[in-house]
């Protein structure tokens, strides 16, 4: 659950760190709807860069920033709406994109609503402790950048073989970078960084794991299923249905999105995607896979399996041909020949390759529901080609240049996606692979036998999750006032 116990002492001195440097928090309900952020904020926002160290950036966490690199407002809500000529399906498949967000990925998100929460309730001392971020790429970023605009400091920890991209930035931004062995697939060694940093510095580190905070399922459900319902509104015809939202697994907060989006439309479904590579949901998690940003190998603890209607597996080699049809030029001019709107093509590099995985999980799922042009499928496309540029280079490098001949056959791997290697859940399907939880979360990460069982029995568990929402908002808003109340 989330703890919101408060340590008053503690509040007064986050408060005054908070006021020397300027800083002020959003709400969740401005995050989901920022037309609520003060006109002030605002108009200091148009004089600051996305990307740029500065707290008042803290307001352009959410997913309706306008697609400048600086001085942007809110616009609505940034997406891309996928064609026939792409999907191969009638249905509407519509990504939300994280590009606009600072960092270039939503991550920062999942990380604010992990860190904010401690601030406020003065369960974290920045001055004490450092920020410990365990991820498998965009997280850490995440988590180092919201620790600067939060006067924080931060230790990111993630694979050695994660892109360059991921490190390159953590060397300006964080303050300690770890790197451990292996890539994408290796989640338990970074758990085990987290363990031997503990044991090393105790009270100095403060371990934001965003695979077992609850902030991280909650910051998704109040904020991105409150975009994901916006859009739909949006977009939707008289006769539209939302027939389900199509995630990749990865720490599974995002998930909470769709548990919202359940809520409202009780009929849409939620399939969930892994790497055919090491497929733990379907096959209990073994082997290795170059899906970066999706994790593996254990289900998160603050994954509802409940929630969860479907399964489907994604072959990487899949998503590696396809950022190259997307991105390399080659492959543009031949998906313009067959149709690709040019406005489709300007953008389509918003999908980075846990992007383009959601992609081809959206259309596996339309196909094998038989869906039509009045079904609208949700995914998100977490970040973009800008985070992969090394990876398009080292795949020149070892397949050569990208020719005409290269993108025809990936362009016929995509209207050949079937419905292989989709598993739709049974009661007991769902079950079994909650289970699993307990080989990582009870008998490695110190979580108890009732707690799990009261995700699976207890009906209100994350109903309780929801409605801490309004009291983190309330808890903020009263943190901001002692801020103000001690700048003037």
């Amino acid at each position: 659950m989330i703890n919101l116990s408060r340590n008053e002492p503690q509040i007064a001195e986050n408060a005054k760190i908070c006021a020397k440097q300027g800083i002020i928090l959003p709400t969740y309900a401005q995050m989901a709807n920022p037309t609520m952020i003060p006109e002030s904020i605002k108009q200091e926002l148009k004089k600051i860069g996305r990307d740029e160290v500065h707290s008042r950036n803290l307001f352009r966490v959410n997913w309706e920033n306008e697609p400048v690199e600086s001085g942007g407002g809110f616009t609505g809500i940034n997406h891309l709406i996928i064609p026939f000529e792409l999907s191969g399906t009638r249905a509407r498949i519509i990504g939300l994109a994280g590009k606009f967000f600072p960092t270039g990925a939503h991550k920062v998100g999942a990380a604010f609503s992990c860190l904010a929460p401690t601030l406020v309730s003065g369960q974290f001392n920045p001055e004490a402790s450092m920020a410990v971020w365990p991820s498998t790429g965009n997280y850490c970023r995440g988590g180092a950048y919201i620790s600067r605009l939060l006067a924080c400091k931060s230790i990111a920890i993630l694979p050695r073989e994660m892109s360059r991209e991921r490190f390159k930035w953590l060397e300006e931004v964080a303050d300690e970078t770890i790197a451990t062995p292996g890539s994408e697939s290796n989640v338990k060694e970074i758990f085990d960084k987290c363990h031997e940093l503990k044991a090393e510095r105790d009270a100095n580190v403060f371990i934001f794991n965003q695979f077992d905070q609850m902030p991280n399922h909650l910051w998704h459900h109040e904020v991105t299923g409150v975009a994901m319902e916006k859009l739909f509104k949006q977009l939707a015809g008289p006769q539209s249905r939302m027939a389900g939202i199509c995630l990749s697994s990865g720490s599974a907060g995002t998930l909470g999105a769709a548990s919202y989006i359940r809520k409202l439309f009780p009929g849409s479904k939620l399939a969930v995607s892994e790497a055919l590579q090491c497929p733990t949901l379907t096959n209990n998690g073994f082997g290795a896979h170059r899906i970066e940003g999706i994790g593996d190998k254990h289900v998160p603890w603050v994954h509802n399996m409940r929630d969860t209607d479907m399964v489907i597996a994604i072959d990487d080699e899949h998503t590696i041909r396809l950022l190259r049809l997307f991105n390399e030029e080659a492959g543009r001019e031949y998906l313009s020949t067959r149709d690709v709107p040019a406005d489709t093509l300007d953008r389509i590099d918003l999908l980075g390759i846990s992007g383009i995985c959601n992609l081809l999980t959206a259309i596996k799922f339309a196909k094998y529901y038989e869906l039509d042009e009045e079904d609208v499928v949700i995914t998100v496309f977490t970040d973009s080609e800008s985070m992969y540029s090394s990876r398009l280079k080292e795949l020149r490098q070892e397949r050569g240049i990208y020719t005409r001949e290269n993108a025809i056959a990936d362009y016929q791997l995509l209207n050949g996606v079937g419905i292989d290697h989709t598993h739709e859940l049974s009661y007991q399907d769902k079950k079994r692979i909650h289970n699993l939880k307990y080989y990582t979360w009870v008998e490695q990460q110190g979580k108890t036998y009732d707690e799990i069982n009261a995700q699976w029995y207890q009906k209100d568990y994350w109903n309780k999750i929801y409605e801490s929402r309004k009291k983190l908002d309330k808890m903020i808003e009263e943190f901001n006032q002692k801020v103000l109340s001690i700048k003037r």
